[in-house]
C-alpha cells in the first residue's frame, strides 16, 4: 500500500476506529470474562457489552494495542511503515516521522509489534527439507560480556571470546532454519533451492539439548533436516526421522546450506544499515520482524491487513528497561 493509499484509506483517528471495529467483529469478540460470544456494541461507550455477564470490552482489549495512551493513528501509521518497505524503520525514525515528543512509548509499540510478529510465525511449523545451522549475530551488551565467535573458520562453536567495558560487543548466537526446496535454475549461478518460511531463534548455549529444543518447536516431524555435522547436530534425529549431516567447510557452507547463509548475511547487512546498535536482549524482536516480512514477501499490499490481524489475536509479553527497572509488558 503506498502511502497516498494509505493517508486517503485512514485519514484521521475515526477511521482507524471504524477499521479496527470491523476486523474485530469479523474475527469474533470473546468476553474475557465468561467465554461468551455474545457481545454487543454499546456506540456512546465505544466497547462491547457481554450479554450473559455484562462485562465491557473496550476497542482495544485483548490487543497489542491494550493500555497504550497513543492514537490508533500512530499504532497503523507504524504497520503501514513497517509493512510498506522491504527494510524497516528504527524507533528514532518512526518518531521522526509521527512527530512524537517522546521516544520511549515509539520504542515499546514497535517492539510490541515485533513480539507479535513472533508470535504469529510460531504457529507455523517448517515442512518438507529444511536447512539447518547457527549464525552469530553482533550486539551491544553494557555488561562485561563473554561472547561467541561470528565465525566457524578459525574458531570453534561455543567457544568464547571476552571483550570487555560498557557498550562493549556480543555475538548472540541464533539458530537459523530455512525451508528449503530443489528449484531448477532459470539463470546460470542462480542457486538450485528455492526458499520457503524462515525461522530465527537466538539461544543461550549450543547444546544439542537447546537446539533440539528449538528445532522440536519450529520444524514438522516429517520434515527433512540439513545440516552440518557439527556435535551440537547429533541428536537431531530425535527432531525428524530424515536428517542429512555433512561435514561443511566454510567455504562450501553457501552451496550446502544455500538460504541459510543468505538469511544470516541479509538480517546482518540490514540490522547493521538501520541500527546503531542492538542489545542482545532484544535482538529477539528485530528477528522476528526480519523473519514475519520475509515469509510474507510475496503478499503485497496484504501485509498490512495480515499484521493489524495479527496485533488484535496476540498479546505481546518482552522485558525492558525503564528508568532502571525492569517491567514486562503482559498486555499490551
Amino acid at each position: 500500500m503506498k502511502l497516498v493509499e494509505f493517508s486517503k484509506r485512514f485519514p484521521d483517528e475515526e477511521a482507524c476506529e471504524k477499521y479496527l471495529y470491523e476486523i474485530r467483529v469479523a474475527q469474533g469478540v470473546v468476553c474475557s470474562k465468561c467465554g461468551s460470544k455474545h457481545q454487543y456494541w454499546d456506540k456512546s461507550g465505544k466497547c462491547w457489552r457481554c450479554a450473559k455477564c455484562g462485562h465491557v470490552t473496550t476497542l482495544t482489549a485483548g490487543t497489542v494495542m491494550h493500555g497504550s495512551k497513543l492514537p490508533l493513528l500512530y499504532w497503523f501509521t507504524a504497520i503501514h511503515l513497517i509493512t510498506a518497505t522491504k527494510k524497516t524503520f528504527s524507533a528514532l525514525e518512526m518518531q521522526r516521522q509521527l512527530g512524537h515528543k517522546r521516544y520511549q512509548p515509539i520504542w515499546e509499540m514497535m517492539h510490541k509489534l515485533r513480539s507479535v510478529m513472533g508470535t504469529r510465525d510460531d504457529k507455523y511449523k517448517l515442512k518438507d527439507t529444511v536447512e539447518l545451522d547457527e549464525g552469530f549475530f553482533t550486539c551491544n551488551d553494557e555488561r562485561q560480556s563473554t561472547s561467541t565467535s561470528d565465525s566457524k573458520e578459525g574458531h570453534s562453536k561455543g567457544k568464547d571470546h571476552k571483550k570487555s567495558g560498557l557498550g562493549s560487543e556480543i555475538k548472540a548466537k541464533v539458530e537459523v532454519m530455512v525451508e528449503s526446496v530443489e528449484a531448477e535454475p532459470k539463470k546460470k549461478g542462480q542457486k538450485t533451492r528455492k526458499a520457503g518460511h524462515i525461522q530465527m531463534k537466538v539461544m543461550n548455549n549450543l547444546t544439542s539439548a537447546t537446539i533440539n529444543d528449538i528445532a522440536t518447536k519450529s520444524i514438522d516431524p516429517s520434515a527433512a533436516i540439513i545440516g552440518d555435522a557439527y556435535p551440537s547436530h547429533s541428536k537431531l534425529d530425535e527432531v525428524a526421522a530424515n536428517v542429512k549431516k555433512e561435514v561443511v567447510k566454510p567455504k562450501d557452507a553457501s552451496k550446502v546450506l544455500p538460504w541459510v547463509h543468505t538469511a544470516i548475511a541479509n538480517a546482518k547487512s540490514l540490522f547493521r544499515d538501520m541500527y546503531h546498535g542492538i542489545k542482545e536482549e532484544y535482538l529477539q524482536e528485530y528477528l522476528n520482524e526480519f523473519c514475519y516480512k520475509f515469509n510474507r514477501r510475496f503478499f503485497g499490499d496484504r501485509i498490512f491487513d495480515r499484521l493489524v490481524i495479527a496485533a488484535i489475536s496476540y498479546r505481546p509479553s518482552f522485558e525492558h528497561r525503564l528508568y532502571g527497572t525492569k517491567v514486562t509488558c503482559k498486555c499490551g
